[in-house]
């Protein structure tokens, strides 16, 4: 499984923030629940204030991220479905990462995670996925891990065509 990332395809100077990454992420776990979001689920989702929440609903609309009219209900357009999908994924990754392997406590990993989202470029989910899958498909062999070439078949060692020697 190879993770994109639609974030990558932003100018340099139109890349979201952190922040509103956040928003479009708490929109879509919104949506999921109830259908659209309005901007109070938002603020109390993301423990921001309702100015706060508009400046940012303003921002993302003009992106062409989310349909938002004041007063009304806010829903993410495609664009925007799949930019908080990609923000998703990343978070989700990263959290079992931390508390799968590394054993920490769901709440420490999913606050490390949401921190560690924003930054995680595509071709390190993917080698992160990678190595997940690998320690959990073959814990003690059936894979080799090399830093140069990344996770391949273990090489096989060579067979004796010799039986064994015994002793006498």
């Amino acid at each position: 499984m190879t993770p994109t990332s639609d974030m990558s395809s932003l100018a340099p100077d139109t890349r979201l923030s952190e922040s509103l990454e956040d928003y479009l992420e708490a929109i879509l776990s919104i949506e999921g629940e109830k259908q659209a979001a309005r901007p109070k689920d938002i603020a109390r989702r993301l423990s921001v204030s309702p100015p706060s929440v508009t400046a940012a609903l303003q921002n993302l609309a003009a992106r062409g991220l989310v349909n938002y009219a004041p007063y009304d209900l806010v829903t993410l357009t495609a664009r925007g479905r799949r930019l908080a999908s990609d923000v998703r994924r990343r978070h989700e990754v990263l959290r079992r990462f931390f508390n799968d392997l590394l054993k920490l406590d769901l709440r420490e990993a999913d606050d490390v995670a949401c921190h560690m989202e924003h930054a995680l470029p595509p071709h390190v989910l993917t080698r992160l996925v990678e190595f997940m899958d690998f320690v959990n498909d073959s814990p003690c062999g059936g894979a080799a891990w090399s830093p140069r070439t990344g996770f391949g078949p273990r090489p096989v060692a060579p067979s004796s065509d010799t039986a064994p020697t015994t002793l006498d």
